[in-house]
């Protein structure tokens, strides 16, 4: 017998995987989540039917969440993770020594149970002694922060369900402020393809930009992701992500990355036709 998953991407359009069996299965007062081993892709977490991660391509949307900041910031030191309950973007934001604090404010504690038990790969950091964790929404948790933060990494899920409010503009309002006076936020900023996707994308990215000085998306391809095609929102008090970044520095720490690097950092921002047109659209 065969066993695969399937997620509906649109009305139209599916994308299904083989699995080899079923890991953990639960309902939390949030969603329902599942861990499975895949045949291609290894450990898969969903929720609520959705790809949240895969052991075989998280590495390219954790990398570029975190590494893309972390080297645009000179000096980035207290950090603030939304969302990020598997543990991916703590992982490689524990690799820069000179990061002194990591809150991480996830709404679901049995989503980062799950991934600690069954997601080593990326959770096994979650112990570090720098991180803080604090099982609440982002949205109410981030109304009593202000000239808190260097950087904000809001790695959400879509944005209906839990993830909900993390797409609003008093979040982001809010979100301006708990920054330092030359913070960073970064968010995952859906994909542009299919149209319930790209109007997601479209009312992030001006929501974003009544909020900030500085606002810049960019790209990666993620096969698991809708379309692979994927997003991410750059929103700077100070710094332009790809101008007078100083590229060296960062490349002297020596990090290993397996898709990020400071040559893709700066190409990253350069975006297809069709996806400037629609960020226009909205500015």
């Amino acid at each position: 017998m065969e066993l695969w998953f399937t997620e509906q991407h649109t009305k139209n359009v599916r994308f299904s995987m083989k699995v080899d069996r079923q890991l953990y299965s639960a309902q939390s007062e949030f969603q329902r989540i599942d861990i499975f081993d895949s045949l291609e892709f290894g450990r898969v977490l969903t929720l609520d039917g959705y790809v949240m991660l895969t052991e075989k391509d998280e590495f390219i949307y954790h990398e570029m969440i975190v590494h893309v900041p972390m080297c645009a910031h000179p000096d980035a030191r207290k950090i603030l993770v939304i969302g990020g309950g598997d543990g991916g973007t703590v992982r490689e934001l524990v690799r820069y020594a000179a990061v002194e604090r990591i809150d991480l404010v996830e709404i679901d504690e049995q989503v980062v149970a799950a991934c600690k038990e069954y997601l080593p790969q990326t959770a096994g950091k979650l112990n570090d002694p720098r991180v803080h964790a604090f099982y609440e929404d982002g949205l109410k948790f981030i109304r009593h922060q202000e000239n808190e933060y260097d950087l904000i990494l809001v790695d959400s899920t879509d944005p209906f369900g839990p993830g909900e409010g993390l797409f609003t503009r008093e979040f982001y309002g809010n979100c301006f402020r708990a920054l330092k006076a030359d913070g960073i936020m970064v968010n995952q900023h859906e994909s542009p393809f299919y149209k319930e996707d790209a109007y997601a994308m479209q009312r992030a990215h001006k929501r974003i930009v009544e909020s900030f000085p500085l606002a810049r998306v960019y790209q990666a391809h993620i096969p698991t992701y809708p379309s692979g095609h994927w997003l991410f929102g750059f929103a700077s008090k100070q710094y332009h992500p790809v101008h007078n970044v100083d590229f060296s520095r960062w490349e002297k720490l020596g990090l290993r990355t397996q898709y990020y690097n400071t040559k893709l950092h700066a190409a990253a921002f350069a975006l297809p036709t069709y996806v400037e047109e629609m960020l226009r659209d909205v500015e």
